[in-house]
Parts: C-alpha cells; sequence; structure tokens
C-alpha cells in the first residue's frame, strides 16, 4: 500500500490535475480525496486533445470503477456540483468514477455569494461565497450537508440562517435592497431540487468518509489526496490576508477528510516558473514583454474565473518554504516546454532584506513588496521537448535547469511536465 499527496507548492495553477489524473493511473490509486476548498479552484485534465475542466469533482474522476470523495473539509454548491456532474456524464456518460461526499460538507448559500460579492475587493476573491462559507464554518452558523437530507429539517436551518443574514447584508451593502433577493422558499426549493437530483444519481453517495476511507485503508486500497490552490494561499501559512478560507497545505488532509493516511509519500507540484491570480505580493513578477509571453504561451488564465495570470520567474526560495511546511518527498515539475526558447533563464535563489541576505521565504507581504531578488542566470535551449519521454530527450539546458531545483531544495524531481496532454510527461 501507498498513499500519495498531491500538493501545489507556489500560488496554485501548477498543473495538479493532469498530476493527480496521471499517478491514479500510473500508481495503481483505487481512491482519489478532495479534502478542501470549494469551486474557487480549477483542474484541468487533457485527454486526447479534450479539455475536462472540474471545479469540485476530484481530478480522478474520469477512471470507471474507481471512486472519488469529496471530503468534510471541501464547500459545495449543489448547483455547481450538479453541473459538473451533468457536463462530465453529457461527455462520458457514465463511465466515471463513483463519487462519495461527506455528509459533513458545509454548503453554499446565498446569502454566501452575496456577502462575498460585497466584501471581495481586499483581497481578490472570486466571489463565489467560498470565504463566508467558512467564515460560517468556523462560527458554527453554517448548513451542512446531513442537514439536508431531511427537508424538514433543512427547512428550519435555513429559517434560522437567514434571517440574520439579511440583517447582515443590509448592514454590509450600500444597496438597501439587497437583501430582498433572498426568497426563502425560492432559496429551499431550488436547493432541495438540486441536492435530490445529486441523490438519485446511481455513481453518487453521501456518507461518512472517515469511516470509509479507514476501511479502505485496512484492506489495502492505494489512496491520493488531492489538495486544491497551494502553500503560499494556505490561510494559515501562505501570504496572509492574501489566501485563500482553507488549508491546502498537508494538515487540510487530516482535518479535511477526518482520517490519517499511513505510508504517504508527498509530491509538491511546481511550475517551470511561478504565477499568481488576483493580488498580494509576487517578488519574481515580470511586467514585461516577457511577462506577457509567458501568459500567452503558457495560457495563463484561471480556469476558474478566467482571469489572467501573473507571470514571472520561477522562485526556489518558495518551494524550500512549501517543503518545510507540507515535508515533501518529492517534486513533480509542470510546464517546462513552455521555457523553451526563452534565453537567458533566471531563477530567483535568495533575497536581500532591509540589507540582510537570505534564502528563506518570508510570508511578511510587507516585507515582499521591497526585496531585491538574488537571481542565478541559467541557460536557455530552443528545441521543442513536447515530445520526450525520457530523461535522455531533454536538452541538456533542460536538465542543468531541472538539476538546479533538485540541488536547491534536495529533493528529486520525479516528474515533469512537457505539454498539456495527460501522456506528456517525462518520468523519472
Amino acid at each position: 500500500m501507498k498513499n500519495i499527496a498531491i500538493i501545489g507548492s507556489q500560488w496554485g495553477d501548477e498543473g495538479k490535475g493532469k498530476m493527480v489524473d496521471y499517478l491514479t493511473q500510473k500508481k495503481g490509486i483505487d481512491i482519489v480525496v478532495r479534502y478542501q476548498g470549494g469551486n474557487n479552484a480549477g483542474h484541468t485534465v487533457v485527454v486526447e486533445g479534450k479539455k475536462h475542466a472540474f471545479h469540485l469533482l476530484p481530478s480522478g474522476i474520469l477512471y470507471k470503477g474507481k471512486t472519488c470523495v469529496i471530503g468534510n473539509g471541501v464547500v459545495i454548491n449543489p448547483a455547481i456540483l450538479l453541473e459538473e456532474l451533468k457536463n462530465l456524464e453529457s461527455q462520458v456518460g457514465e463511465k466515471h468514477a463513483q463519487l462519495l461526499i461527506s455528509s459533513k460538507v458545509h454548503l453554499i448559500m446565498p446569502w454566501h455569494i452575496i456577502r462575498d460579492s460585497i466584501n471581495s475587493g481586499k483581497v481578490g476573491s472570486t466571489k463565489r461565497g467560498i470565504g463566508p462559507t467558512y467564515m460560517d464554518y468556523v462560527g458554527r452558523q453554517g448548513i451542512r450537508l446531513i442537514d439536508a437530507l431531511d427537508k424538514k429539517r433543512f427547512t428550519q436551518r435555513i429559517r434560522e440562517e437567514l434571517i440574520w443574514n439579511k440583517k447582515l447584508i443590509k448592514l454590509m451593502s450600500k444597496h438597501a435592497d439587497t437583501a430582498k433577493e433572498l426568497n426563502e422558499k425560492k432559496i429551499i426549493n431550488d436547493y432541495w431540487q438540486d441536492l435530490s437530483a445529486i441523490r438519485k444519481n446511481p455513481l453518487v453517495k453521501i456518507s461518512d468518509v472517515s469511516q470509509f476511507l479507514s476501511q479502505s485503508q485496512e484492506k489495502g486500497k492505494n489512496i491520493l489526496f488531492e489538495g486544491a490552490q497551494a502553500t503560499l494561499l494556505d490561510i494559515a501559512h501562505g501570504t496572509y490576508p492574501f489566501v485563500t478560507s482553507s488549508n491546502p497545505t498537508i494538515g487540510g488532509i487530516y482535518t479535511g477528510s477526518g482520517f490519517r493516511p499511513r505510508n504517504l509519500r508527498v509530491y509538491g507540484v511546481v511550475k517551470a516558473y511561478t504565477t499568481r491570480v488576483g493580488k498580494g505580493p509576487f517578488p519574481t513578477e515580470l511586467k514585461d514583454s516577457l511577462g506577457k509571453q509567458l501568459r500567452k504561451v503558457g495560457n495563463e488564465f484561471g480556469t476558474t474565473t478566467g482571469r489572467p495570470r501573473r507571470c514571472g520567474w520561477l522562485d526556489l526560495t518558495i518551494i524550500k518554504y512549501a517543503k518545510l511546511i507540507n515535508g515533501f518527498d518529492a517534486l513533480v515539475l509542470t510546464k517546462l516546454d513552455i521555457l523553451s526558447g526563452i534565453n537567458p533563464l533566471k531563477i530567483a535563489v535568495g533575497y536581500e532584506i532591509d540589507g540582510q541576505k537570505t534564502d528563506i521565504f518570508t510570508t511578511d507581504f510587507q516585507k515582499l513588496k521591497k526585496v531585491k531578488i538574488i537571481y542565478d542566470e541559467l541557460p536557455g535551449w530552443k528545441e521543442d521537448i513536447t515530445k520526450a519521454r525520457k530523461w535522455s530527450d531533454l536538452p541538456k539546458n533542460a536538465q542543468r535547469y531541472i538539476q538546479k531545483v533538485e540541488d536547491f531544495t534536495n529533493l528529486p524531481v520525479e516528474l515533469i511536465g512537457v505539454g498539456p496532454g495527460r501522456k506528456e510527461i517525462v518520468s523519472r
């Protein structure tokens, strides 16, 4: 038995979905667990030129006969989940994995989305209600899926939360009629209809995820844990306050699934350059034509929002920090092909902060605003590497780039993404 965790090491969008899909097949994974976040995340899997974008569904969902799990640390919008299931089945029919949803997941309600849209400017929220849902989760005012298994109980919970949310929204909003959008009868009917449709799907089950994972482990099943977002967006360990509202890091596995995986190998996913969506510090950001080139060639637009991503050089101090927080055993390097034709290449190996040199990343965004970057310069390569499947297929300068990552982090790079497709991977 060998369990695997896939965790983003930067600000997200590292290509985790593709690697989850690949490892699910190559490592004999039986179960894929999504343990945090909501539909503010987007993972993309490309199969035979067809792009599949997932927001709530785990990236192993394309494998029939396996089980995908949405853990208790995830927050869900039933309408979005239902739409995603319908889109999936319109493409592959019922030839997909079984889906097990924790009865402990919290529901994103209409008032969460309104509150998010009112108060999202500071940190660049996706306005999908994720943050306010987690606020109510922690504040013990949330509505869980277990509350929605009985219509009478569900109706009562909505009435209870609707009263104070209307008052809160009136206080928050400059528009006095904003709270009028919250119609009790419509909310109850819409949500009950969507949840009923989800429950009727023969490949969907709502149950106790902790028990299922424990029993599966006893049977020797292989489990993969899929994090959404990434280390620097973690609410506790990221560049606060420009972070998400959950724990994409290693700790989120335990709290978001209620389960302790044994024999766990932790992979940090690293994009060959750095990107970030929305606001917040970004020391190696390129605001010139090269940054625009990376965005265009790398198709750096959010899977969920479509927003253009900010692009910059690879920052190894960030990867070293992510290793510290998550205890990485190995790295996966993605989108190396996007760097083809760029010469020279730069990699950040340290900062100068207040006259002091360091190779230790800080999450203090005020300090990150004024750091001076210490770069190492490496020669680039011109070759198209999308056909590479073995280490020896890569140009020497591409190999040197990867070895620089390994030397600085003291971690092996075991997989290298050389294109968007499922098979465009170099395995070492």
